[in-house]
């Protein structure tokens, strides 16, 4: 195990084999806000900052909300651990969602990804304070769609034969001009979270 970098928010390890890697989410436990991900031996692990947990919350308001809006049938899995040992590669997202499987997944407490699929939809929250390449990582899973917000903007990636690509329109929403989420949470930051439900509500129905 070899440590190569340092900060307040985040430590990344090299030459980390599968089994440590297993071995270290069990150290850890559940109950944590640290996040891990791991690529082929190199180990990421951060404890986000307040901002990173407001933005996190608040696009995954506008995803739970657009979805009730629509009637759309989904599952949220939060921060959960998704990994695949063939793969070498092993992730916990800042928020994820299922949609097109959700059907699949309904009532399940535990997961496989060697039997079940991943999630549909990814969230991601500021990419560049992040030292280790989360794409690859997704990619490798199988993950259709992530969303990336960083310094401002809110990004749609959509894997095509093995890589993402930015994309206008969301597979799960796409009649939603999702673009527009980072300037809808920054015009009702300071209306109370009751008011901005509300104001995302009438978003969705307004696109």
């Amino acid at each position: 195990m070899v440590l190569t970098k340092a900060y307040a928010d985040r430590v990344v390890l090299y030459q980390i084999s599968w089994q440590q890697f297993e071995n270290l989410l069990i150290d850890l436990g559940e109950n944590r806000s640290a996040r891990i991900a791991y690529d082929n031996g190199t180990l990421e692990i951060m404890t986000p900052l307040p901002e990173h947990e407001y933005f996190k919350q608040a696009i995954s308001i506008i995803i739970e909300d657009a979805a009730e809006v629509l009637e759309l049938d989904y599952e949220c899995l939060g921060s959960t651990t998704w990994k695949k040992e063939i793969q070498k590669a092993g992730i916990e997202p800042d928020n994820c969602f299922y949609f097109q499987n959700e059907s699949l997944i309904r009532g399940k407490l535990s997961f496989d990804l060697n039997y079940d699929p991943p999630p549909d939809l990814a969230l991601e929250i500021d990419l560049t304070s992040k030292s280790l390449d989360r794409f690859p990582i997704y990619a490798r899973l199988g993950v259709p769609e992530i969303w990336c917000y960083d310094s401002g903007e809110l990004t749609i990636y959509q894997l095509e034969k093995g890589n993402y690509y930015e994309k206008e329109q969301s597979l799960v929403f796409p009649n939603l001009r999702i673009q527009e989420i980072p300037s809808l949470i920054q015009s009702h930051r300071m209306v109370g979270r009751r008011a901005f439900r509300k104001a995302v509500r009438e978003w969705v129905k307004n696109n």
